[in-house]
């Protein structure tokens, strides 16, 4: 890989964005890179966290200028297949079934800030900053605004996807952008911590428990969603780990996904 880093720690990935002499900008490479990355990570039984970082002083700056310039020359179709790359790789961040933590370090602007959204966890450094900058460019944030929308709701969307105000870290916590923001000398300890509590829980449960959020999010609480809910204990209950988990508590032991 060129654009990325890898790197295996007992169960926990680490992705690293290496592209800081462009501010970790996307080009196709990286989108490729990313995508592939994370459909390998979701097979790995051995992985349970995965966290995205980045070097240098920007987490993601967006559209690598160098791409956009190439983009200006596209077809409608061509226009259309490169977004579908985008999209396609977002969307296997935020289906894939081991936890995600994005680690923001630095600045995280449009398609960056996609990311920080299509995690299921995120930390922010107090110096890290934010912005949907697109209409700026004459463009929107559409293959990012599913994540984005889910996170810090439409209202908030309706503010910043028109305005293209830049942003703090306080403010991306107020929203719900990030869940926590740390000086950048916690920022590492942090994310650690996460990680290490994210691999002590069952890693059938955590990957269960990713689909009933993305599932009952936003939905009318009529008679199918309290069924599906009901199923879905059910089945934890009557699972392999959802028995050895019971057990162990009552035993006062580990559970042996622990061992």
């Amino acid at each position: 890989m060129t654009s990325l880093r890898l790197h295996l720690d007992h169960h926990v990935a680490r992705v690293t964005l290496d592209r800081a002499q462009v501010r970790n900008a996307f080009n196709e490479e990286m989108i490729g890179e990313l995508k592939k990355t994370f459909d390998q990570l979701a097979e790995q039984e051995d992985i349970r966290a995965i966290v995205l970082d980045a070097q240098g002083p920007a987490f993601c700056a967006g559209a690598d200028l160098n791409w956009m310039r190439k983009m200006a020359d596209y077809t409608h179709e061509e226009n259309v297949a490169d977004a579908s790359e985008l999209a396609s790789m977002l969307q296997s961040i935020y289906l894939c079934p081991k936890p995600t933590i994005a680690c923001v370090q630095g600045d995280a602007f449009a398609g960056g800030l996609g990311l920080v959204a299509a995690c299921d966890i995120a930390v922010a450094a107090e110096q890290a900053r934010f912005c949907l900058s697109e209409v700026k460019l004459g463009l929107i944030p559409a293959t990012i605004s599913p994540y984005v929308i889910r996170a810090i709701g439409a209202r908030a969307a309706h503010r910043y996807f028109l305005t293209a105000e830049i942003f703090d870290a306080a403010c991306a916590h107020q929203m719900g952008l990030v869940h926590e923001v740390v000086k950048p000398q916690a920022l590492e300890d942090t994310v650690t911590a996460l990680a290490q509590a994210l691999c002590k829980a069952a890693p059938d449960a955590v990957r269960a428990c990713k689909t009933l959020v993305q599932t009952v999010a936003d939905r009318e609480i009529d008679s199918d969603l309290l069924a599906y809910t009901a199923q879905g204990i059910a089945q934890a209950r009557a699972s392999k780990q959802g028995r050895e988990g019971v057990q162990s508590f009552l035993q006062k032991r580990k559970p042996n996904w622990l061992n």
